[in-house]
């Protein structure tokens, strides 16, 4: 992005979706919600979600933000509508931090058999890691990079003109570029 040309900031709150071009640039914060950003490097659009839950079942009308199968649905969608293919598109994960206790998330498995094991979870940040992490492959999706579990809030940036994705730490940590 040149210089003089506006950016646009958009905030995502829990359960928001955005999706977009190039003048744009997204932020949260997370705690054991989970954010997905996709970009596309020839295009040079991409969308940011924040989702608060792993799924709320089968029974629903029209797609909700705050569920991450949903979310996930959103972006497919997304690339076909914009005449893309889900795998040329960058795709990076965060959050899933265990905000209550200050013991680590333990993610059991990042594959496609997770249905299983995500009712082992015993908290809403792993569940939400092992459905985004295995809903991501089911639909095509390469993950190029991934900040996920531990105690701590995290603030994420995402810069549409150029793919850059900064993820600060929010408890003394130090600050990250995805």
């Amino acid at each position: 992005m040149k210089q003089d040309e506006p950016v646009v900031d958009v905030f995502l709150q829990p359960g928001d979706f955005y999706f977009g071009g190039r003048d744009v640039r997204i932020r949260t914060l997370l705690g054991s919600c989970i954010s997905i950003v996709m970009w596309h490097p020839r295009l040079l659009i991409g969308g940011m979600c924040h989702y608060m839950l792993a799924s709320r079942g089968k029974n629903f009308s029209n797609l909700d933000g705050r569920y991450g199968d949903e979310a996930i649905l959103k972006f497919f969608i997304e690339a076909i509508r914009n005449n893309s293919n889900p795998n040329d598109y960058i795709v990076k994960i965060f959050g899933g931090g265990k905000m209550l206790t200050r013991s680590k998330v333990h993610v059991p498995c990042a594959d496609k058999h997770c249905d299983e094991v995500i009712d082992t979870c015993r908290n809403v940040s792993c569940k939400n890691v092992v459905k985004g992490v295995s809903l991501l492959e089911d639909y095509g999706f390469s993950i190029s990079s991934k900040d996920l579990g531990g105690t701590v809030s995290r603030t994420i940036i995402f810069d549409i003109s150029s793919g850059d994705v900064w993820v600060r730490k929010n408890a003394g940590a130090q600050n990250d570029k995805k």
